[in-house]
């Protein structure tokens, strides 16, 4: 049955809300995929010990993830639009799975760049598919707020690891516990696989009311691989959004890899303790992403979509700028860790209006522009981690050089901002727009 045909029929029937178990499942996957790749930050010092790897091994073992999930983000969200997001979801989803438990299985520091190049492979185009599945599953008016929900629960999930993974070792190793992590990826995968449908009008829990709602969304499904690359590569939107989403992926990287690490080795605190303090900053990230999603669609509706989108994402940089910079003013760790929480909450804001844009901006491409926005947000976790071990190092262990590097990279990502045109969709816009 046809979106168009729907509209025809029994204009007094309810919408089901099949749409919503889209965002349910974008949600438990997020946290997923946070709790994968964030483990690894919590369990790094004892991987050190155990594997005998030194601070810039460690710093490359990051890396190794990010640039493998730079690398394969465009194919990955190109495949989304061409065969749609179920198939690809289902395949990526059980290739990470696979190598979150092998990477207890590692031996060596070779084999242990080895499986997180591989994992970071197959988390690729993970995010760019979700975004594609909202565009087709959600009416306009729900998409940046499901994008806000979807990224709160993605960070804390990630916020949550640390005390999770400490937890988890006081019953097994480290080892283990990423055989324990790759499971949950096998069973979600299985679920999604047997629910979901590309094309809302083929899902029989979707009646025809629903579909009213979705009412122009049929021609954003699968086979869309034609993607005008040409218009894509000289798009000035493009490639702000592609520059700040460097800028905000570069300090945010820190909060997923080095933190732990800072804590313990410059702050003086126990594994224990810097466990519960790493949580602030992706808690409270988490909630930058709520609050950012549910007032933007309100602050659009005041001063129009462009103008919100921009006015919030300069607001999120610039606020991220001033608490990075002000947590190396306290010796105390308590307002020090708040003010970092605060940095993430701002760095946050933007996540809504960059993906809202890829969505928008997108249309039946935005698995492919996400993809690419997302890769280079990666390129700048390929970069961050192997920067701030290599900064550290030679300044004899000051990490305040490091976050300094880090603001700076906020005020450059809000510059970009007043260039970018977040609502005028790829097919329509001029290439200098």
């Amino acid at each position: 049955m046809s979106i168009h045909t729907a509209t025809r029929l029994d204009a007094r029937q309810r919408p089901t809300r099949a749409r919503h178990w889209v965002i349910v499942f974008a949600v438990t996957l997020a946290v997923l995929a946070y709790i994968d790749r964030v483990c690894i930050s919590q369990a790094a010092p004892i991987m050190m010990h155990d594997l005998g790897l030194s601070r810039v091994q460690m710093g490359w073992v990051f890396s190794a993830f990010a640039l493998a999930y730079a690398l394969f983000e465009i194919p990955g969200g190109w495949l989304g639009d061409r065969m749609g997001p179920r198939r690809v979801l289902m395949r990526i989803v059980i290739w990470w799975s696979a190598f979150t438990a092998l990477t207890g299985a590692v031996s060596n520091y070779v084999v242990l760049l080895i499986v997180r190049f591989m994992f970071g492979a197959g988390e690729a185009g993970c995010f760019p598919n979700l975004t594609k599945s909202f565009t087709i599953w959600l009416p306009e008016r729900e998409r940046v707020r499901a994008q806000g929900i979807m990224w709160m629960f993605a960070r804390w999930g990630g916020a949550f690891t640390p005390p999770l993974v400490i937890f988890v070792f006081s019953f097994m190793s480290w080892r283990w516990a990423f055989g324990l992590f790759g499971a949950l990826g096998i069973i979600w995968a299985v679920f999604f696989y047997r629910w979901f449908r590309d094309n809302p009008a083929n899902h029989k829990s979707v009646n025809a009311a629903e579909l009213a709602l979705l009412e122009g969304s049929e021609h954003l499904a699968s086979g869309h691989g034609d993607v005008p690359w040409g218009k894509l590569a000289t798009y000035r939107t493009a490639w702000m959004l592609w520059a700040q989403y460097f800028f905000v992926s570069y300090p945010w990287y820190f909060f997923i890899t080095w933190l732990p690490s800072y804590l313990q080795e410059y702050r003086g605190l126990s594994p224990e303790v810097s466990a519960g303090y790493a949580i602030f900053p992706l808690l409270f990230g988490g909630c930058g992403c709520l609050i950012s999603g549910l007032l933007l669609p309100k602050l659009e509706k005041r001063v129009g979509m462009s103008v919100g989108r921009r006015v919030m994402a300069i607001i999120g940089f610039a606020g991220a700028a001033v608490f990075m910079a002000l947590h190396t003013q306290f010796d105390a760790i308590l307002p020090a860790m708040i003010a970092m929480g605060m940095a993430s909450f701002c760095n946050d804001l933007t996540m809504p209006p960059a993906w809202g844009a890829c969505m928008d901006v997108g249309g039946k491409y935005a698995g492919t522009l996400a993809g690419s926005m997302n890769m280079m947000g990666n390129m700048a976790g390929f970069a961050a981690p192997a920067m701030g071990g290599w900064i550290v190092q030679q300044t004899g262990g000051n990490w305040n050089v490091f976050l300094y590097v880090m603001a700076g990279m906020y005020v450059l990502g809000g510059l970009c901002w007043p260039f970018i045109d977040p609502v005028t969709p790829l097919e329509k816009a001029t290439r200098r727009a």
